[in-house]
């Protein structure tokens, strides 16, 4: 509950400052969407940075789904449930910006007592690889809803997939020339790498590269992890200056909740019981769903009154169900399973 606290607490001095500042039309500075894709960036490196891979091997078909058919399902019970209840036309959009679970929120409470080695790992890596899965599929929900060419975003997509593949290739190769190397080179080589996928956009080819470009002190991409969280959450403050849509925020924030509930019950089965409920309440949101608002406010007027607030919703929501679970069930998880 205290990072909540801290959470809000943040997002209000950053409008705060926005109010004082008189700040507008940030969703046209291209200075501010880079630096939120920095952001981005951190999480997604500090996420699969700390994967444990054998763990990932061993749950390899869960993740794929996960970040797959996961994604699917959470973004359609999301904008049927949006949809039903507002008959907003956006709520296929608004559904897309929300169903990722933002890594740089996970990665914040990585170090929490309440999830085992398996769950962690689940979950990092569902965290960093669902964020690249949800940029496609939001940008194919724009573009039904706009009414555009489909066939032109076929083939643009399938070439972005082919540069984030050239870019974990590349990251690949860096790693096998510096590996045995002085240190400073690995972290320069990390730096690199976030950098320039922040300012390319290959993010799924960053979020690859970090299960093998790995620096030898693991605790500093956690301080980077923590200030980009912090920061993300003061630029959340800045988007409420032009005010926010309460109502429906909370209700897009209930429903996303809801929908990693489902998700995690359909997947995880066979996982013991004390992880598919962390794993079901899991859900958080953040600057990835930030960075998508600030993309859809230029042809979709309003997106950012309804995002900000359904963040706040989720990350609440996250912080009690998450304290009530540990009260009423086990204080501590069981150990991962033997490799």
């Amino acid at each position: 509950m205290a990072r909540i606290g801290l959470l809000i607490v943040v997002v209000g001095l950053g409008w705060l400052a926005a109010e004082l500042g008189g700040v507008s039309g940030l969703e046209n500075s291209s200075v501010y969407v880079l630096f939120s894709s920095l952001l981005l960036a951190i999480g997604l490196y500090g996420s699969t940075h700390g994967i444990d891979r054998a763990e990932a091997r061993e749950h390899t078909r869960l993740i794929v789904l996960a970040v797959t058919v996961g994604v699917i399902l959470k973004t359609a019970f999301i904008a049927g449930v949006v949809y039903l209840v507002s008959g907003d036309p956006r709520a296929l959009i608004m559904a897309v910006v929300v169903a990722q679970i933002d890594p740089l929120s996970v990665a914040a409470v990585m170090r929490d007592d309440r999830l085992s080695g398996r769950a962690k790992t689940i979950l990092a890596a569902w965290s960093s690889f669902d964020d690249p899965v949800t940029i496609i599929l939001a940008v194919y929900a724009a573009a039904m809803v706009s009414g555009s060419d489909g066939g032109g975003l076929s083939a643009a997509y399938f070439a972005d997939l082919g540069l984030n593949a050239l870019f974990a290739l590349v990251a690949y190769l860096v790693w096998r020339l510096i590996r045995n190397a002085p240190p400073v080179l690995s972290y320069a080589a990390a730096a690199a790498a976030v950098v320039s996928a922040a300012w390319s956009s290959l993010m799924l080819g960053l979020a690859t590269a970090g299960l093998y470009l790995r620096v030898p002190d693991s605790r500093w991409p956690a301080r980077a992890v923590s200030v980009a969280f912090a920061l993300s959450a003061f630029l959340m403050g800045l988007l409420l200056v032009g005010g926010a849509n309460t109502g429906m925020g909370v209700l897009l924030g209930l429903a996303a909740f809801a929908a990693q509930m489902l998700a995690a019950l359909v997947l995880t089965h066979g996982l013991p019981v004390i992880d598919r409920i962390h794993l079901g309440l899991a859900q958080q949101n953040g600057v990835t769903a930030v960075i998508l608002a600030l993309v859809f406010e230029r042809d979709f007027g309003g997106f950012v009154a309804v995002i900000a607030p359904a963040i706040l919703t989720v990350n609440l929501v996250h912080a009690v169900a998450n304290r009530t679970a540990d009260a009423w069930g086990p204080q501590r998880p069981l150990p991962s399973s033997p490799r």
